[in-house]
């Protein structure tokens, strides 16, 4: 097994680095007054062949210097571990971008571009929506879903009483066998318009092209963003 290591595509979250021992660095801010800090447990998911790992997943919740509980701040950390020793190379084509989930359910809003694998990181966050039960990939109930790409190491997302979000922080193209890192350190989601409670959870997405295809999921647990 060899490791892969990639520089950071441009146009990507701030100072995020993916790749062999990266790091993203978001808004490294001061704690607040009030703040609460949520240590999450890790994971794993398995395909054939193919096994993501999340790991020293944490984050950090202030409340609105405003007051007016309509707002509040997560700034969220975590380690992601793809391990797939039996990738059939093929390079990257053009790069479409991500089409949104609303268009390809289910993906975290990435669409695959030749690619041997393409692995997706972000978050799933809702107001007044219990997204511990929720089955990404279907409405419903749960819409309307929407993809917030990240194109800064801050990512604001307008939440109405029963919307869900996609925030997206990064995406890469896997182009080879080999063991991938995706870090990132305090990415700041900034919750706008949530009258009542709001929730996120992460997710990891890794999918693969070719006459084997397959698509891996691994989420995180549900925490509490006020």
């Amino acid at each position: 097994m060899t490791t892969n290591e990639s520089r950071m595509r441009r146009g990507a979250v701030g100072a995020l680095a993916i790749g062999a021992v990266a790091t993203a660095v978001g808004l490294a801010a001061a704690p607040a007054h009030g703040d609460a800090f949520v240590r999450l447990p890790g994971g794993t998911a398995t395909g054939d062949g193919l096994t993501l790992t999340r790991s020293n997943e944490h984050a950090q919740i202030s409340p609105s210097l405003a007051a007016n509980g309509l707002g509040r701040t997560a700034w969220v950390s975590g380690n992601i571990t793809l391990k797939a020793p039996n990738l059939k190379p093929s390079p990257a084509g053009p790069n479409n971008g991500p089409q949104g989930e609303s268009a390809s359910p289910g993906t975290g809003g990435v669409s695959t571009d030749g690619a041997a694998a393409t692995l997706s990181v972000g978050y799933i966050v809702g107001c007044q929506v219990n997204i511990g039960s929720m089955t990404v990939g279907v409405t419903g109930s749960f819409s309307p879903v929407s993809m917030v790409p990240a194109a800064t190491g801050s990512i604001s997302l307008p939440l109405s009483p029963g919307q869900v979000l996609f925030a997206q922080i990064d995406y890469k193209d896997v182009e080879k066998a080999g063991t991938q890192y995706f870090n990132y350190d305090r990415v700041q989601l900034n919750i706008n318009g949530c009258a009542g409670y709001a929730q996120a959870r992460s997710y990891a997405v890794v999918e693969t092209t070719g006459s084997d295809h397959q698509k891996v999921n691994l989420y995180g647990k549900p925490f509490s963003i006020g």
